[in-house]
């Protein structure tokens, strides 16, 4: 219902909060509202095998194995069944879903093709989500068309112009090492980490428009992708919460192609436009772009977090049966875990781990590498179509178009792979060691290389410039699916730590692309754009490599590492 889905929207919530929680009600606050099961009781019965799996979960942490003999029973449930309260030694109720077709839950089942919130609302909460990423990322690269404007207006060189887009690269870097870890804790969800920035966000894109001097500019932009960065780490965690794990991919895909494919579009959206008018516009449309989706955001994306959905239902039970002991698993879990310890965590684990582990470390230098050489495109395309092709600013941006055929030609082979090998794999034979997922990858890790050395020797005005354009689209599809597989493998291998790994795998590579925009073109100045390309392809060999030996030998690296699961 569109009632249920704006009170479970930042605006619902704010207006119960304001109000007291006199509109908007949730079932447990209606006066018809009969308490479930024995929620009202302070002696709900002890459920020892389903307080036993609880306390087993949260030892160990969720494998494939467990993920798979946990959910195979439920594949085939066909009826909704009630779900009794578990009741702890200490007589604790664990508030839980009422039962199996909860609409609260936004997933009953990891496994199962089973949904309790609608098609609809998962597939309107997905849209936005990408929507939103996309906005964050396109309005990184949508500078890049006012970077020559910047330089006349302010009389600076290219450096410090070009540090409008790097120092908004390495803002979008560090927000998640903070943002990220908020959104794990139940009190705050994803809703309120997303809406606090994304408003921020969307307030200094005004300033951005306005502001007369490059110190504030610069300063402004950084502040744009720092507040801009939680949906870059979270936003597949979002995901994770309303799709089973077997249907995941679908969505986490979906959501990564418009991460990949909105840099390659901010040229073409303010390409004519800066020219037309002025530098601000590029700036301009940044607001255009996020002030109506926050309004939307705010008033229709509900809470997709199930930690933080129970959080708040068992503050309402203890309101309505005066049962002080009703708590979820989560806030017993992290008694005594305060939000500074959370947040320390979040930074220090992931470089830790990153030191300790080889395949991190291969994964996180890998990632980084190709996002890396993605961001030095927008160096060396102005100096290849423009000078050898005669192109102007705006059709160079359309030249990167390109990554975005690349990125849909990507989604197509990497869908047909989930849904002809990899779902029929799974319901025939369970969950297969990690290395499985990486089998695209060994394919396509040569196509970085591959694009790159294309680009590199046929970027010339003897050769048709749809040539070099295809050594693009090679490398950008071939990062694409490569990348998709990393992201797979990571949570599966380690899944107490992805959240960490994923926030600080972003942190590294938005390290080295914040490092590739301003090394790019003094690289491809000086060894010109043949040798440069050349370099960068010659680097991506190392992934090559890498890949293979993550593939041999990834099953033997985690038996011996402390932080990953086994296969």
């Amino acid at each position: 219902m569109v009632a249920d889905l704006i009170r479970d929207a930042p605006f619902g919530q704010v207006v119960r909060f304001i109000t007291k929680n006199r509109v908007f009600l949730y079932p447990e606050e209606k006066a018809d509202f009969k308490c479930p099961h024995d929620y009202d009781r302070d002696q709900a019965p002890v459920n020892e095998k389903v307080l036993e799996a609880q306390l087993d979960v949260q030892t160990h942490p969720q494998t494939p194995d467990r993920l798979e003999e946990g959910n195979s029973a439920m594949l085939d449930r066909t009826q909704s069944r009630p779900i009794a309260p578990t009741r702890t030694p200490d007589g604790r109720i664990l508030a839980d879903w009422y039962d199996t077709e909860d609409p609260a839950n936004p997933q009953a089942c990891l496994l199962a093709p089973i949904f309790n919130w609608s098609q609809l609302k998962k597939a309107w909460t997905a849209t936005i989500i990408c929507l939103y990423t996309f906005v964050v990322y396109a309005s990184s690269s949508i500078y890049i068309s006012s970077v020559e404007l910047v330089m006349q207006r302010f009389g600076v060189g290219y450096f410090k112009a070009e540090l409008g887009l790097a120092l908004y690269v390495l803002g979008y870097g560090i927000g998640p090492l903070i943002f990220s870890p908020l959104s794990e804790v139940p009190a705050f969800g994803r809703n309120a980490p997303y809406i606090t920035t994304f408003a921020l966000f969307t307030i200094l894109s005004l300033p951005t428009a306005l502001v007369d001097n490059l110190g504030g500019l610069l300063v402004l932009r950084f502040l744009l992708g720092f507040f801009g960065s939680p949906c870059l780490a979270s936003g597949g965690a979002s995901m994770g919460d309303m799709y089973s794990l077997l249907y995941l991919p679908y969505a986490v895909a979906a959501w990564v192609s418009f991460a990949f494919a909105a840099p390659g579009l901010g040229p073409l959206l303010s390409g004519f436009a800066v020219y037309a008018k002025n530098w601000r516009w590029s700036q301009w449309e940044v607001l255009w772009m996020a002030g109506p989706l926050f309004l939307v955001f705010f008033f229709f994306v509900p809470e997709t977090q199930p930690m933080t959905i129970l959080h708040y239902r068992a503050a309402r039970l203890r309101r309505v049966t005066g049962n002080e002991k009703i708590r979820t698993q989560v806030e017993m879990d992290r008694a005594g875990i305060t939000l500074g310890s959370t947040v320390k965590e979040a930074i220090i684990k992931p470089i830790e781990i990153t030191i300790k582990d080889p395949a991190i470390l291969f994964v996180n230098v890998y990632t980084a590498l190709m996002y890396g050489i993605y961001y030095s495109f927008f160096e060396v395309f102005p100096l290849v179509f423009p000078v050898y092709y005669g192109m102007n600013v705006g059709e160079t941006g359309i030249v990167f178009v390109c990554i975005v055929v690349g990125c849909i030609i990507a989604m197509c082979i990497y869908f047909a792979y989930i849904q002809f090998l990899i779902i029929p794999d799974i319901l025939k034979n369970g969950l297969r060691a990690q290395e499985f997922r990486l089998i695209p990858a060994l394919f396509f890790c040569f196509g970085p290389t591959i694009g790159l050395f294309l680009f590199a020797w046929t970027a010339r005005p003897s050769i048709h410039w749809i040539v070099c354009v295809i050594g693009i689209t090679i490398y950008a599809l071939s990062a694409y699916i490569i990348m998709q597989c990393i992201f797979t493998y990571i949570p599966m291998s380690y899944p107490r730590y992805a959240a960490s790994l994923f926030a600080g795998n972003d942190f590294f590579r938005s390290l080295f692309a914040f490092g590739a925009v301003l090394f790019s073109r003094p690289m491809f100045v000086y060894l010109g754009v043949g040798k440069g390309c050349s370099l960068l392809g010659g680097l991506s060999v190392t992934g090559i490599v890498g890949m293979y030996l993550l593939y041999w030998y990834g099953a033997r690296l985690r038996a011996r590492s402390r932080f990953a699961v086994s296969g």
